[in-house]
């Protein structure tokens, strides 16, 4: 049963303004409108918590993450049916995000029990060293303290309430305040209530966790310009993350602002696959592209080519497959109007050629295809920016030097794609340097939707992917961004952290 009300410091608190959510089927449900004064109220308890929360054992800590997982799979058919109901998701795909959710916060226990995170090292005194002795010197990771988090409107479990970087920060020992997402209040209502459940089974500060739900932008704001706040977690558009960064950059104290803004995820198909496997390479993309309708950040949107006789199979069988595809209900209205006025702005670009144009409506999303030569391509900055939806462009340049070119011209990306073969190898080495300094992740011969959470992910990249190229959002590694390194000088072991004893 939904409370339709916010959860500060273990009290569900109305307000005096609601609002609705946008189910795509059923009845509407009105949620508790979010204020600076609710984000004041979860600040501070997220402080005062953070003095037992931050010092708490590891094992503590993962018990914790386990209570959470183990709470929301017991919401797992409540969970999914709001899910259908809020976001036009499949079945199938809502239990795959909350498998993929609760396995983050169990990844996450093990992680921290095994403590290889946190860096610990050791120089011993050398009072005899001349010219001078050294003193015992000590370092180790230590939590900085609360941080808030930013619901996603494209996962509403994987990187919402619950997901990656709520998990993360909990794990690190930093205590959260959860800004939820207008786009699925519903789910972030009953996730917040298994988050609950686990503070009381563990007898944890009910300050350690707070969500504040949606409906007023000046929630936004107040989060992150809060001064007990110390670091921020956002997944979203290019837009509304750099003004959130900004504002982090402009406080008193300036805080880290982890925001994973989006990506077009180029591939580059050198000329042997090209040639070789063309029309099936044309078909798994237009899958790849039209997956969730196309609300990845890892879309694969664009695809670039060398001229030649191979092209037309890749993209007569691309535009086959999505022309085959059919309409996908989108996230949001406004998630939607965005992708329609995308395509408009792509369509009317000077140099863009359209290969299958469809019609979509409301909330629908129906795929589009476009193509262009690396030449009218790097002219207009503009196609470089991401349209959120199912739509696919084909760069075509005229030799290898210029499939270099457009790699080279590409801004930061959160993924970049090597479609080829064993004769294609000099050529890949050719791009290689250049993928590398774009984006976070690199792969050969496959598809980037579909994010792996485990140590070696790396789900972040230069800007504008995201505000901060050493962080991932994903993955284990995404937890040393609330995370600080604290060297210790001759303390004794009376006042030493426990993980350094």
């Amino acid at each position: 049963m939904l409370t339709g009300k916010h959860l500060i410091a273990g009290q569900w608190v109305g307000s005096d303004q609601t609002f609705a959510n946008m189910p795509v089927s059923g009845a509407v449900d009105h949620f508790s409108v979010g204020t600076p004064i609710l984000v004041d109220a979860a600040a501070k308890a997220a402080e005062e918590a953070f003095w037992s929360f931050g010092y708490s054992s590891r094992a503590e800590r993962a018990n914790f993450l386990r209570a959470i997982a183990d709470q929301i799979d017991a919401r797992g058919d409540d969970i999914t049916a709001m899910g259908m109901k809020e976001t036009g998701l499949p079945e199938a795909r809502l239990m795959g995000e909350r498998g993929r959710t609760v396995g983050q916060l169990r990844l996450f226990a093990d992680h921290i029990e095994a403590g290889d995170y946190l860096d610990r090292c050791h120089d011993g005194a050398l009072p005899d060293r001349a010219p001078l002795p050294r003193p015992d010197l000590r370092m180790v990771q230590r939590p900085i303290g609360p941080v808030a988090v930013f619901g996603a409107s494209n996962f509403p479990l994987a990187f919402s309430t619950a997901g990656g970087d709520t998990a993360a920060a909990l794990a690190a020992g930093c205590p959260v305040v959860v800004k939820g997402h207008s786009a699925h209040p519903g789910v972030a209502d009953i996730v917040a209530q298994a988050i609950h459940e686990a503070i009381k089974e563990c007898d944890i500060h009910p300050g350690v966790f707070s969500q504040i739900q949606g409906g007023n932008r000046a929630v936004g704001q107040a989060v992150v310009q809060h001064p007990l706040i110390k670091a921020v977690g956002f997944t979203g558009s290019l837009a509304g993350g750099r003004a959130l960064f900004d504002l982090c950059a402009a406080r008193p104290e300036p805080i880290p602002f982890f925001g994973e803004l989006g990506s077009v995820n180029p591939m580059f198909i050198l000329d042997g696959a090209l040639s070789q496997r063309g029309a099936d390479l044309g078909t798994a993309w237009a899958g790849s592209l039209t997956m969730g309708a196309g609300q990845f950040c890892t879309n694969p949107g664009i695809a670039v080519v060398v001229e030649g006789d191979a092209v037309e199979a890749f993209a007569a069988a691309a535009k086959t497959a999505l022309a085959e595809t059919a309409g996908q209900t989108m996230l949001t209205d406004g998630i939607a109007s965005a992708y329609h006025d995308g395509t408009a702005r792509v369509a009317g670009t000077p140099g863009i050629r359209t290969v299958l144009t469809t019609t979509c409506e409301g909330r629908m999303a129906t795929p589009y295809l476009f193509a262009s030569t690396a030449v009218e391509w790097m002219a207009n900055a503009a196609l470089g920016e991401e349209v959120f939806g199912p739509l696919g462009l084909i760069i075509t340049a005229k030799d290898k030097a210029e499939q270099v070119a457009v790699a080279q011209s590409f801004q930061g990306q959160l993924t970049c794609t090597i479609h080829m073969e064993d004769a294609d190898l000099s050529d890949a080495q050719a791009l290689f340097p250049v993928l590398e300094r774009k984006a976070g992740r690199i792969l050969v011969n496959g598809f980037p939707t579909g994010v792996e959470v485990s140590d070696t992910m790396v789900h972040g990249g230069p800007y504008p992917a995201s505000t901060n190229f050493g962080a991932t959002s994903v993955g284990t590694l995404s937890i040393r961004r609330f995370l600080r390194p604290v060297c210790y000088q001759n303390l004794p072991d009376s006042l030493l952290p426990s993980d350094l004893v």
